[in-house]
């Protein structure tokens, strides 16, 4: 009988030593994942800081609301000289087709 329950406490402490080294390799794990990720966020934030600077340089802000609003304010001043230049061009359109019918008749 005795010799069973060493049998049982031998398994239990194998059990116990497996389950261990797996926690320790799980803790590893994490641990370089962590600073992988510390890494990681110091490295966007560095670039973060640059983009920023950047934005203050050329436009002035780096408020992304405001930035919003630059673009948004640029889209519609480009849409206005696309289609002046729409209308610029109908017209050398119109101009040209009214020189060849008056060639065309004479």
């Amino acid at each position: 009988m005795n010799n069973d329950s060493n049998q049982t406490g031998t398994a239990r402490d194998a059990r116990v030593e497996r389950e261990l080294n797996d926690l320790r390799r799980q803790y590893e794990q994490l641990r370089d994942r962590k600073v992988r990720t510390e890494e990681a966020v110091a490295q966007l934030t560095h670039q973060l800081e640059t983009l920023k600077k950047q934005a203050e340089a050329e436009y002035g802000t780096s408020d992304l609301k405001e930035l919003q609003q630059l673009l948004e304010k640029k889209r519609t001043q480009n849409e206005e000289v696309v289609a002046a230049y729409r209308k610029h061009v109908q017209q050398i359109q119109a101009d040209l087709a009214q020189v060849e019918n008056a060639v065309e008749g004479d």
